[in-house]
């Protein structure tokens, strides 16, 4: 099933001890976490989606974050900004997955966009030339006329 635009995509946990809160969610409820040690963060995945990732706190402290999906950022930050949301920190590149912003709603709840990076589009497949083609017209006459 593909998520639509709104849908809850990823959950990440903001976490003093990102060490000892791997250890009690993978025993507890059998979660497998992947380290990224260049953005100091783990990935993790639950029996059901979504999967989320796991990090230390930045200034506002301990919390969880919903990432909604969103096929573009800008235009729906600029639908938060018009219905009384604040945008907090505007578009974003996660390198090789995607964007990401943070907003505020009007009620003060904390939350965040994720837009997919769109994979790159196949080349086209090749045209065959004209001449090529009366080539292989003339091959495939040739092998009929000797039956």
């Amino acid at each position: 099933m593909t998520d639509k635009p709104g849908a809850i995509v990823h959950v990440e946990f903001h976490s003093n001890d990102p060490d000892r809160t791997k250890a009690f969610y993978s025993r507890v409820f059998g979660w497998r976490f992947e380290d990224i040690p260049q953005m100091n963060y783990a990935t993790f995945k639950a029996p059901t989606g979504p999967g989320g990732g796991l990090q230390k706190p930045g200034e506002g402290g301990p919390m969880i974050l919903n990432y909604l999906l969103t096929d573009e950022i800008n235009e729906t930050a600029k639908a938060i900004e018009a219905n009384g949301g604040a945008v907090l920190v505007p578009k974003s590149e996660i390198p090789g997955f995607g964007w990401w912003s943070l907003f505020k709603d009007p009620t003060g709840l904390t939350m965040a966009l994720y837009q997919a990076m769109r994979p790159p589009r196949p080349p086209a497949p090749k045209k065959k030339t004209a001449k090529k083609s009366a080539k292989a017209g003339k091959k495939a006459r040739g092998r009929t006329r000797g039956r």
